[in-house]
């Protein structure tokens, strides 16, 4: 019955015009990236490495696939949670709104199968939306590009990574992106049975990641003791996997406080929805 309703949701969103926001974002957006940096790439290439020039002499072909798609996910990361936040938060209050939530509860299925059925569709959603950016971003960049070492440059320290070396590094960072996804489309999802209209949920989960990354941006004393516990700071922990060597603490507790946050959300939403009165 899971897996049915799973599937039942899946067709929902795809029948929604909105899901398909989010891929075509993308696409223009990398994109975009792509033919810049086609066009024009190595001055740019040039802006960013002058700093560490007068103390590194670089040889080889700098600008390759593997620093274009970390170009595209330094600039995408942040944006994909409003795209996931868009769908995920239409999930149960759009049908309280048209009024096929009642009909969908009256089913002999228990209402925690039901928000797991549209837990596990957000989540198939949010993967396909990774696979389709790591396709555009890595394979296209690599096909456009050519493969070569990727230059990592830091405020303080300049990391160079091989080519052998790299398409791992990728794969877990999507992967650490996709849990931080999963937690922003389970928090959508809880606000959206507190709510009988789609904008509500969506404008407040936006409106929380805002927040709480320009918290997380701000030089202020203050808000350095509040960063640590912020979910949005955690969320950019897929950028740990291109320091060398690589901070498995780091990674190990945000990936933790990551699933501990999910695990509070549906527990919440769960207490909440099987509680809730359908009749009002």
């Amino acid at each position: 019955m899971l897996l049915r309703l799973t599937v039942l949701e899946l067709k929902k969103i795809a029948a929604r015009p909105r899901s398909y926001i989010g891929f075509i974002a993308i696409a223009l957006i990398a994109g975009l990236i792509q033919f810049a940096m086609y066009a024009d790439g190595e001055n740019y290439i040039k802006f960013i490495t002058q700093s560490v020039e007068q103390s590194f002499l670089f040889e080889g072909k700098i600008m390759n696939g593997n620093l274009i798609c970390f170009i595209i996910l330094q600039m995408l990361i942040i944006q994909v949670p409003l795209l996931v936040a868009l769908v995920t938060g239409d999930m149960l209050s759009g049908e309280a709104a048209m009024g096929t939530l009642r009909f969908l509860l009256v089913r002999p299925v228990s209402r925690t199968t039901i928000i797991l059925s549209k837990f596990l569709a957000g989540s198939i959603y949010t993967l396909l939306l990774l696979i389709w950016l790591g396709i555009l971003a890595l394979g296209v960049g690599l096909l456009a590009f050519g493969p070569g070492d990727l230059i990592v440059l830091k405020t303080d320290q300049l990391i160079i990574l091989q080519d052998g070396d790299v398409l791992w590094r990728f794969m877990a960072a999507l992967g650490m992106a996709f849990l931080a996804l999963t937690l922003i489309g389970t928090l959508s999802l809880m606000l959206s049975a507190f709510s009988d209209n789609s904008i509500g949920p969506i404008i407040s989960t936006m409106a929380l990641i805002i927040l709480f990354t320009i918290i997380g941006t701000l030089e202020v004393p203050l808000f350095d003791m509040i960063k640590p516990y912020l979910f949005t700071t955690h969320m950019s922990a897929w950028r740990s996997f291109f320091e060398d060597p690589l901070p498995w603490s780091q990674i190990r507790y945000s990936i933790l406080f990551m699933l501990v946050h999910i695990v509070a959300f549906m527990s919440v939403l769960l207490y909440y929805y099987n509680r809730k009165d359908i009749q009002s």
